[in-house]
């Protein structure tokens, strides 16, 4: 199966949640003449069918992808589905930082509610097999803390655990995360049976 992704970090929690599952497990390193997918969806979910339709098409291999990102109330959702273009595709997450925390000042809002959310989606044979959408409810931390994870981490702030994912270790953040939630969602449909790709439905 391929796991369509390019980002380490999100490579290394999947690749983590699905250790010991039967199926040997691909990634884009593996076909560098792939195209990149559009991600032209108006939400997570869709962006992740996109992406897995794509792969699995260019790969001939069963695809699971996904498109996660982080929603701040105050900023109406954004940066939402924007969240690894958000200012543009090359600023760097301290930019990323700066902006957010320059417009919610300028807001004057004290709404500090925020998520992860991930749509997850398994394509196999032109179909999705499987999908899910999963979140992680939370606030915008204070300032940025912490130097764990990646992406957005620093600036979620997680209420259980008195701290922002980038101060969270790897485990505590797989354990609640918006992905670790999608991936164990499949884990699971894997474990009802259909641990065999030419068992699963299309």
């Amino acid at each position: 199966m391929l796991i369509a992704t390019t980002n380490p970090g999100k490579l290394r929690e999947i690749t983590s949640i699905l250790e010991g599952v039967p199926i040997a497990l691909k990634t884009l390193a593996d076909f560098p003449g792939v195209p990149v997918a559009d991600e032209t969806g108006t939400s997570f979910l869709e962006n992740a069918r996109q992406k897995a339709l794509h792969y699995a098409a260019h790969t001939r291999m069963i695809t699971l992808a996904e498109d996660s990102g982080f929603e701040i109330d105050a900023l109406n959702g954004e940066p939402g589905i924007y969240s690894a273009r958000y200012l543009t595709e090359r600023a760097s997450y301290d930019e990323r930082f700066a902006d957010i925390y320059r417009r919610i000042r300028e807001s004057g809002t004290r709404d500090r509610r925020a998520r992860f959310v991930c749509g997850l989606a398994v394509a196999r044979d032109g179909q999705i097999s499987f999908e899910t959408v999963a979140a992680v409810e939370g606030m915008l931390a204070d300032a940025p803390a912490g130097s764990n994870g990646f992406g957005y981490d620093p600036i979620f702030f997680y209420p259980p655990y008195g701290k922002t994912f980038g101060e969270s270790s790897d485990v505590e953040k797989t354990a609640v995360s918006h992905r670790g939630q999608a991936i164990r969602a499949f884990r699971h449909f894997l474990a009802g049976g259909l641990q065999q790709p030419e068992a699963w439905p299309r």
